[in-house]
């Protein structure tokens, strides 16, 4: 059996409802604790390891009365959430198809390859991805945009990854690599807050592809909440002072 086109936009429609009324419920009962907004965000794992704990702290010593509620999902699954009115606000990778929703620019990070001092490429200055194809890799969870553009871009190479383990997060990348597991490629300052304690080096990776956008999109900014257009104005406030630092 399969849903008929207008059961596929029923199915649409009650979804939204039964989250409208989980929401009335939820911050009703926020505002008698005292509560004064609540606003859900989907993110990828890059934004919220590299990026969302500084912003969002930054926002709630603005505004300590509000509440994010932030859920983690691979860039696809935020497209989605955000679609079907999971959340208010999402944060993807730049290269995922945002199709209807509206789309803002958030940060850029860079992929490296993380290794051990005694791994064969880590006296390089730079490497490219299929440098390192010769060698065992540590991939991130099979839905993430990382490990799909790994993957493609083996394809393209016409070698296949040494995939030794998939792995949920950044964090399991480093102790996999420090196991000596093989490589693992993660962003640079993911590097910098989970890695870098763990006697590990990053290898740039001079790939086109490396280079990376991080994006904001929410499906109708003129229709977010009160609290939902603040922590939209605050990120993209975050990004501009951030890029005035780095300038």
């Amino acid at each position: 059996m399969a849903l008929t086109p207008a059961g596929e936009a029923l199915l649409h429609h009650a979804r939204l409802t039964l989250l409208n009324v989980e929401k009335i419920a939820v911050e009703l009962s926020e505002y008698s604790q005292g509560v004064r907004g609540h606003v859900r965000m989907l993110a990828n794992l890059s934004a919220i390891v590299q990026f969302l704990p500084e912003d969002l702290s930054a926002f709630f010593a603005a505004h300590e009365l509000l509440r994010v509620d932030l859920q983690e999902c691979p860039s696809g699954k935020v497209i989605s959430g955000i679609e079907e009115g999971a959340a208010e606000i999402g944060i993807c990778s730049g290269a995922a198809d945002t199709r209807s929703l509206e789309a803002f620019h958030y940060r850029y990070d860079h992929l490296v390859l993380v290794m051990r001092p005694d791994h064969p490429l880590a006296e390089r200055d730079g490497l490219l991805f299929t440098d390192t194809l010769d060698y065992d890799h540590i991939g991130l969870h099979t839905a993430s945009s990382i490990y799909l553009r790994a993957q493609l871009a083996a394809t393209e190479a016409g070698k296949p990854m040494r995939l030794r383990i998939n792995v949920p997060g950044f964090d399991a990348v480093c102790r996999m690599v420090q196991a000596n597991m093989g490589l693992g490629l993660i962003p640079d300052r993911a590097f910098e807050v989970v890695g870098a304690g763990m006697g590990l080096c990053a290898v740039r990776l001079r790939d086109d592809w490396a280079g990376r956008e991080l994006k904001i999109v929410v499906r109708d900014q003129e229709q977010l909440s009160s609290t939902g257009r603040l922590v939209l104005d605050h990120l993209r406030r975050a990004e501009q002072s951030d890029a005035a630092l780095r300038a």
